[in-house]
């Protein structure tokens, strides 16, 4: 039998306990990260779609009659519906605007949106 101050020193299943008070932290920061990443991703995307579709629009308008899908297309793969772009034309040419709800990756926590934005004008 173990006296009181036996069980003081006793080391035995620290690491455990170490183990189990940073996993959550290490898991959050993980998933943090990727979360950012595709965030940043799917920004890059939506930034992409709209100047590659502003620049058809004026460039060769024949090469891309539906602009919405054009930029839709040229997305980075991403599934952002053609109905999340809109070409006006105001003063500055040919612009394509696009808004899209990001949806973070969540575990525990219920699902958070983000709206993006990109917007981009070419001259005529």
């Amino acid at each position: 039998m173990m006296g009181p101050h036996s069980m003081m020193r006793d080391e035995r299943g620290a690491s455990v306990v170490e183990f189990a008070l940073i996993l959550p932290v290490f898991v959050g920061f993980v998933f943090g990260m990727i979360n950012c990443g595709l965030l940043l991703w799917t920004q890059l995307g939506l930034e992409h779609g709209v100047v590659a579709a502003a620049r058809c629009a004026t460039i060769n308008a024949s090469a891309c009659p539906d602009v919405q899908a054009y930029a839709a297309a040229e997305a980075y793969g991403l599934p952002v519906p053609k109905t999340a772009f809109t070409k006006t034309t105001p003063e500055c040419g040919n612009q394509v605007a696009a808004s899209y709800g990001f949806q973070f990756v969540t575990v525990i926590l219920p699902p958070q949106t983000m709206t993006l934005t990109a917007r981009a004008c070419y001259p005529t």
